[in-house]
């Protein structure tokens, strides 16, 4: 199994956020949990460009897919 390209702190920085290790977990903690009914992509924390990029990175499955479907399952853990 290939190492991941990128790790969550790329992703962070791709999406135009702050992505050092405490803003990602501060990050997380504002906006989690997420609803189960709201789609990661949804999710009104976003902004459209931030949304269309995490929609198209799923839809392609591309090297940031599994970084967001960590995103994803860390917004909808509950503590």
């Amino acid at each position: 199994m290939e190492k991941p390209v990128h790790v969550l702190k790329d992703l962070f920085a791709q999406l135009g956020l702050a992505n050092d290790p405490d803003a990602i977990e501060s990050f997380v903690r504002n906006h989690a949990p997420l609803p189960d009914t709201v789609k990661l992509a949804d999710a009104p924390f976003w902004t459209s460009s931030q949304s269309a990029f995490l929609r198209e990175e799923l839809a392609g499955d591309a090297d940031w897919a599994e970084l967001v479907d960590q995103l994803n399952a860390a917004l909808r853990a509950r503590d």
